[in-house]
């Protein structure tokens, strides 16, 4: 195997693609913090490198037959780290009401903790379609609010803003969702 099939293999391994977006999001923070059109789309395209790496990783996994402990623990987290650093980063900027990212963020945190428990208790924690339009509304809208600015005419963050509440709304039902199929599991 040359080294060129070696370093393709590394870098299309499922866990080397999660690993990609936990070190994607200091990358994105910074690049917020020093706010301009310039800055605001080089996030957001990392920020969609990050997000697209999130389906090929999953997907090769099954293909490749790597499914993993490890995969199955660090890609939510991932995920779940991207996502969060990037809505705080928006609030900070004055891109998006606190509330929602603290609906949203919170959504997560109390179905990563469900998780745990469903896990624990040997059920299956595949997402439903819920949890995919969920993360489908919410990476939607994050890339147009990182751009913010309007190119060519047009202006990113009302799409964003829009897309921002589907977001909303599909991360509250499918966390309503999650607690109310697996309520046998929460015990006091």
């Amino acid at each position: 195997m040359t080294w060129q099939e070696k370093l393709k293999k590394f870098v299309l391994h499922p866990n080397f693609m999660t690993l990609s977006r936990i070190v994607a999001t200091p990358i994105l923070v910074v690049l917020l913090m020093y706010p301009g059109k310039v800055t605001a789309f080089i996030a957001a395209l990392v920020f969609s490198a990050a997000a697209i790496t999130d389906y090929f990783d999953g997907y090769l996994a099954r293909k490749w037959g790597l499914v993993s402990n490890l995969g199955k623990i660090l890609d939510p987290l991932a995920d779940k780290l991207l996502v969060s650093s990037a809505f705080i980063m928006l609030v900070a900027l004055g891109y998006m009401p606190a509330w929602i990212a603290c609906a949203i963020i919170g959504r997560e945190l109390a179905v990563t903790g469900l998780r745990c428990v469903i896990i624990e208790n040997g059920e299956d924690v595949a997402a439903s379609w819920l949890g995919k339009y969920k993360t489908g509304f919410q990476i939607a809208c994050i890339i147009p609010l990182l751009l913010h600015y309007s190119y060519l005419g047009i202006n990113f963050h009302a799409i964003g803003t829009v897309l921002l509440y589907g977001a909303l709304v599909f991360t509250i039902w499918s966390g309503a969702d999650y607690f109310i199929r697996f309520r046998k599991l929460i015990t006091f």
